[in-house]
């Protein structure tokens, strides 16, 4: 079996954006003590955007047969419900190819990384995790052509 990256030379440059969103299930009281500041690593979300930037910048790196593109902008929100915290990236760039992965990346990694910030809390006596989650990571919208804003701070 062979493997090939796809030849995209002759295709144009345009615009291109996409959405992946996820979410993770954790104790309500982790969820309050993120929200209220007090988990112990620091401040969950902020940690958790910039690792999910990195991702998607460095998304070439981790999936071999990616092609490396610029990226021009990467938008990660965070909405907290009662138990779970949905994350949404979207990354923007003018390029050959999509950047659905690099999307699926940095949300990835935010999800991974919000468990890593609060694995302290979420272990029960025995030190395991049997309320913490990672669920339904998926491509939620994906953009060809035109120029769109990207809105929100």
């Amino acid at each position: 079996m062979t493997v090939k990256m796809v030849d995209i030379t002759e295709k144009p440059g345009e615009y291109r954006e996409a959405t992946a969103i996820g979410v993770i299930k954790l104790r309500e009281e982790t969820l309050k003590a993120m929200l209220k500041g007090e988990v112990e690593k620091g401040d969950v979300f902020s940690t958790a955007q910039v690792a999910a930037i990195m991702a998607a910048k460095r998304t070439p790196e981790i999936i071999p047969l990616c092609h490396s593109i610029p990226i021009t902008a990467v938008k990660v929100s965070f909405k907290p419900g009662k138990d779970t915290v949905e994350v949404k990236a979207t990354v923007r760039s003018v390029a050959k190819t999509g950047v659905e992965m690099e999307a699926l990346v940095a949300a990835s990694v935010a999800l991974l990384t919000i468990w890593d910030m609060v694995k302290k809390l979420e272990k029960d006596e025995r030190g395991q995790y049997p309320f913490t989650e990672i669920m339904s990571i998926r491509v939620e919208s994906k953009v060809k052509g035109g120029a769109h804003e990207l809105s929100g701070p």
